[in-house]
């Protein structure tokens, strides 16, 4: 992915019994991308989004345009 380590955390929000995603928002700033996993598979495939698209996918979900689960 890149030559800097991602700093991986998952949202104090997410507290459903372990079915979460971890972000790494430190390669924001030096490379434009947020990097996504699966927190139960750490070692596993890693998403690279681009740091636009992250951000107005947060923006929807807090204006609730994804409904509710």
């Amino acid at each position: 992915m890149t030559t800097e380590s991602p700093r991986w955390f998952t949202s104090s929000y997410s507290n459903n019994g372990g079915d979460c995603i971890e972000v790494a928002t430190n390669l924001v700033a030096s490379h434009c991308i947020v990097p996504v996993r699966d927190s139960k598979s750490v070692d596993g495939p890693v998403l690279t989004v681009p740091a636009a698209a992250f951000s107005a996918f947060v923006t929807g979900v807090q204006a609730g345009e994804f409904g509710a689960v």
